[in-house]
């Protein structure tokens, strides 16, 4: 049976608040590659070791767009902490077959958003409101 690159992505991030390791496991490739902002094509050993533990403390994930190009599919979703913290990220994500076989991260924001409408974040982190530009 073959299942379409959308169910397979959807079904990928299902597992991360479900903390299904096994059905995770199932879905991505062997030759598995992760990347975001601070993992450069981490292989499916590594990245079940640095980031499978962050399911551990992921309460709910909400997929609020979902694009698809081929067997590529963009993905952006939040995700609530078990502390109730949330953030929005977007993904590209690899499909092959009935599996995961790469995915790129891009970090997103806090929500609500760290600085004030119009404003944004100095380097030191602190909101800006008013910037004037």
């Amino acid at each position: 049976m073959n299942t379409s690159a959308v169910d397979i992505v959807r079904a990928y991030f299902a597992t991360w608040p479900a903390k299904d390791r096994r059905a995770l496991e199932a879905l991505v490739a062997d030759d598995f590659t992760f990347t975001s902002p601070l993992d450069n094509r981490l292989n499916r050993t590594t990245f079940f070791a640095r980031c499978w533990p962050n399911s551990d403390t992921t309460a709910s994930l909400e997929i609020t767009r979902l694009v698809r190009d081929g067997e590529l599919v963009f993905v952006t979703y939040e995700a609530t902490s078990t502390e109730g913290h949330r953030v929005r990220n977007t993904e590209a994500v690899s499909v092959r077959g009935n599996q995961v076989c790469a995915v790129e991260v891009y970090f997103g924001w806090d929500l609500p958003h760290r600085a004030t409408p119009g404003g944004f974040i100095d380097k030191l982190g602190g909101p800006i409101s008013n910037p004037n530009l």
